[in-house]
């Protein structure tokens, strides 16, 4: 059976928060569906208007999930129950390795991300600008 999976993100400034993940992550925004020239075309098919509700997100590469970064009225307000482990080059020594996400926390950190909490030679958990956790690996 083939599928793939999509993340939705719920969240307040779609725009925002897409700008950070396309820093963090290198993903690019995704153009809409052929064959329109807009998201906003085609979302009037579906009877709604495009005003900044949304930001699509894809990996480059294909490998990792798209992501749909949907506006809500309301702040995140408890744990996620879900959430991203983006996992790093596994290349090299245990040293080397926890280099690589050190050095990765650091650019999310600049990119408007939030430092939870660091294991040690394993992963490091950040809260993206709207505090969506995610975990280094």
């Amino acid at each position: 059976m083939g599928f793939r999976v999509d993340l939705t993100l719920d969240c307040v400034d779609p725009v925002r928060l897409a700008e950070f993940y396309k820093t963090a992550l290198g993903y690019r925004d995704e153009p809409p569906p052929a064959p329109f020239a807009t998201r906003g075309e085609w979302l009037a098919q579906f009877g709604e208007e495009d005003e900044g509700g949304g930001a699509w997100l894809h990996d480059p590469d294909g490998v990792a999930p798209r992501l749909f970064l949907q506006r809500v009225p309301e702040p995140k307000a408890a744990k996620n129950r879900l959430h991203m482990d983006v996992r790093l080059d596994r290349s090299g020594t245990p040293e080397q390795r926890w280099a690589r996400i050190v050095e990765a926390a650091d650019r999310y950190v600049a990119a408007g991300a939030t430092r939870l909490a660091e294991f040690a030679g394993h992963h490091i958990v950040l809260a993206d600008p709207e505090g969506h956790e995610l975990c280094l690996a």
